[in-house]
């Protein structure tokens, strides 16, 4: 009985957690955020230092739903790879980045990868990158 019990209880975790999940990402499509403007010629800059990051995520993660939210809003056409549904960008993940962990932004720099965790240091680094004082220097 108590195995049972269990396995109902793990069943129902997920099923609220999910169900969770999916509340936040409708929210989150509702209440989209507007994406930065920019000249074309600065948007040009963005999507080609964009091309060189990738997003793993989940899609109903709420901290992956934050950081999409702040890829938007930032304009940045950073490619999304599901790490929860398909098997090459999860084994991509654990073998590359060390653990299956979301969201995590993969940049690729000259010669190395850099596998950045933790959705409130992504999008600090997105915003350094991409946002309205992104290159200049204060004071």
């Amino acid at each position: 009985m108590g195995v049972f019990t269990h396995d109902l209880k793990s069943m129902l975790v997920k099923l609220v957690r999910e169900g969770l999940g999916r509340l936040i990402v409708l929210v989150s499509v509702l209440t989209c955020p507007k994406p930065m403007q920019r000249s074309p010629e600065a948007q040009k800059k963005v999507d080609e230092a964009a091309s060189k990051l990738a997003l793993y995520q989940f899609y109903a993660c709420p901290f992956c739903v934050k950081t999409r939210r702040a890829i938007r809003r930032l304009n940045a056409p950073i490619e999304l790879r599901d790490a929860q549904n398909d098997p090459i960008h999860r084994q991509t993940l654990l073998k590359e980045g060390g653990k299956i962990q979301v969201p995590c932004l993969r940049i690729e720099g000259e010669g190395e990868t850099t596998w950045l965790y933790e959705s409130s240091e992504i999008i600090a680094y997105l915003e350094s990158r991409f946002g309205e004082n992104a290159g200049k220097n204060p004071g």
